[in-house]
């Protein structure tokens, strides 16, 4: 790695260089980075952080480089920590069976299903296929996802040090690490904390790109952006924020031409799913259009549940923004992090208007930004003190520990994330209440018809049990929940059943009767079972309920 360019103004948007390969090239009058190893600046001079050091030199390059792996290293072992810890819930929510049981098929039936509905998942399916392969668990299902959060927590770590300084990394990387929306998706199995990953390495890679401009260093920047994308549409937003960050940044021409060149591949190669996914987005119609309480909720995802953190957070970020470090090379951290955490929000937000899709998981990308402007903030503020050279590292200790002091803070936050009911439902509850109480020869009917994931989630609670509407299984099908039967035979397998046969319903507290009333094929099995049988007793259990029917 070689020298960042020379030091401009403050702010978001410095005067532009000259060409990008003849300001790396050109020795810095003030490089307080050798190497983009962040963290010391040259004997004798005033840098942002106070009065002059004496003029006793910089610390040695090998301890500088150290300085700086450690600041990377550490919120990926904290992150690795938190995502271990509690990881087996003892049960799936419906998304992670999803997975579960797609992952689980073979290729030919993946990509079968993926012709009919969740083709937007596709490579994810594909990815935890490999997995499943290895071991087939719940923890299996979300091991990836911890592995790639605590690689997420390293690159934001990087890109504070290669930004700011070492401190500023470890700060930004340990608040991402110990923010409790971030480990709800770190100990899930689905595809958003790896979109998480690729995003943040793009962020890294567009850092080094603009840098030091290369055909190569621009093609990974796009190939990774590409495949974020494939594993997530709308990581694509990722584009429009990195493209404010080059207009802040005032960057030369040859570089949003390399830019514009890596973004349009990306885009080009995300075309044909986003065009395909157009036919399937029935599966999404659900989301409501959202208002200031969506806003709201995903503002405290990103800056902290709690009002105390949440409000120290911001002010902050404010901090960084209004009272900026001096810009040190190509891209200031201000212009990075802001439109991270802020475009793919609003661009989301407003388009939601018109096609409800705002979700905060959508987003989790997105808020590496946040912590990148606090920690940024907060060496502004302690740059303020006096501080001699030796006490720069108990500046740093001082800030882990009021990390560390927010972190106990969130913990009764951080608990709930690893309980069984955080969550929408418990599907292992409801499978163990059908494999308590019923028994081999009963029947089993799941209302509405996508219940039948408990199953599939869990089958061995199910042995022996007959499915009274299934006619065709979701493999054979392509579907997720299989293919029923219509009203006429649902009717002729219950009269065919023995009078002393029981009816197991398994239903979707949350859908509600109201909804399963609007749907005509839901309604007609219900209408069908209660001419013969009539419901004896219920289970009742977080997102589900167990029902008995016996005849009439």
């Amino acid at each position: 790695m070689g020298r960042t360019g020379p030091t401009v103004s403050a702010g978001l948007g410095g005067p532009a260089r000259r060409a990008d390969r003849e300001a790396v090239r050109r020795p810095a009058a003030k490089d307080p980075e050798p190497d983009g190893l962040p963290g010391s600046e040259p004997a004798g001079s005033r840098g942002p952080d106070g009065p002059p050091d004496p003029p006793t030199g910089p610390p040695p390059r090998g301890v500088r480089r150290r300085t700086a792996v450690a600041a990377v290293l550490a919120p990926a072992v904290v992150m690795l920590a938190l995502g271990l810890w509690g990881l087996d819930r003892g049960t799936m929510w419906r998304d992670e069976s999803a997975t579960y049981q797609v992952a689980r098929r073979s290729l030919p039936e993946i990509w079968h299903l993926l012709g009919t509905i969740d083709a937007v998942h596709g490579l994810y399916y594909l990815l935890m296929h490999a997995v499943l392969a290895v071991r087939d668990d719940e923890l299996a299902l979300r091991v990836p996802s911890v592995l790639a959060t605590a690689a997420t927590a390293a690159l934001v770590g990087a890109i504070g040090c290669r930004l700011a300084r070492p401190r500023v990394g470890l700060w930004a990387g340990l608040l991402y690490a110990t923010t409790p929306f971030v480990s709800h998706y770190a100990q899930e199995g689905r595809s958003y904390a790896l979109v998480a990953t690729g995003a943040a390495l793009a962020t890294w890679l567009l850092i080094r790109a603009v840098e030091h401009p290369s055909y190569g260093r621009w093609a990974g920047y796009g190939a990774v952006v590409g495949i974020t994308a494939l594993l997530h549409e709308f990581a694509v937003l990722l584009l429009a924020a990195h493209g404010l960050t080059l207009l802040l940044s005032r960057a030369a021409w040859r570089t949003w031409r390399g830019w514009g060149c890596a973004a349009s591949a990306a885009v080009l190669a995300l075309l044909p799913l986003a065009l395909f996914s157009q036919g399937q987005s029935g599966q999404v119609s659900w989301i409501r259009t959202p208002g200031p309480e969506e806003a709201e909720a995903l503002l405290r995802a990103f800056a902290g549940p709690g009002d105390t953190v949440l409000t120290g957070t911001l002010l902050l970020a404010a901090v960084a923004l209004l009272a900026p470090r001096p810009r040190t090379g190509a891209l200031h951290l201000g212009a990075v992090a802001l439109p991270l955490a802020l475009v793919p929000p609003v661009l989301l937000y407003a388009a939601a208007q018109w096609q409800p899709l705002f979700l905060d998981r959508y987003l989790l990308f997105g808020l590496a930004g946040v912590p990148l402007l606090a920690a940024a903030g907060a060496d502004r503020l302690l740059g303020l003190l006096p501080l001699p050279p030796r006490g720069r590292r108990a500046v740093a200790a001082a800030g882990v520990a009021v990390i560390a002091a927010a972190f106990a803070g969130q913990l009764p936050e951080q608990e709930r994330e690893r309980l069984p009911n955080s969550r929408g439902d418990e599907l292992a509850r409801t499978a163990t209440v059908v494999g308590r109480l019923a028994r081999p020869g009963d029947a089993v009917l799941f209302l509405p018809l996508h219940e039948r994931r408990v199953a599939l989630a869990y089958p061995r609670d199910f042995t022996g049990l007959r499915d009274l509407t299934l006619k065709r299984s979701p493999a054979a099908s392509g579907t997720l929940f299989g293919e029923e039967v219509p009203a006429a035979e649902l009717r002729a397998r219950l009269a065919r059943l023995p009078t002393s046969s029981r009816v197991w319903v398994v239903s979707d507290t949350n859908a509600g009767d109201r909804w399963i009333r609007s749907q005509r094929a839901e309604h007609a099995k219900t209408t069908v079972l209660g001419e013969r049988y009539r419901e004896e007793s219920s289970v009742f259990v977080r997102g589900g309920a167990v029902s008995l029917y016996v005849r009439r």
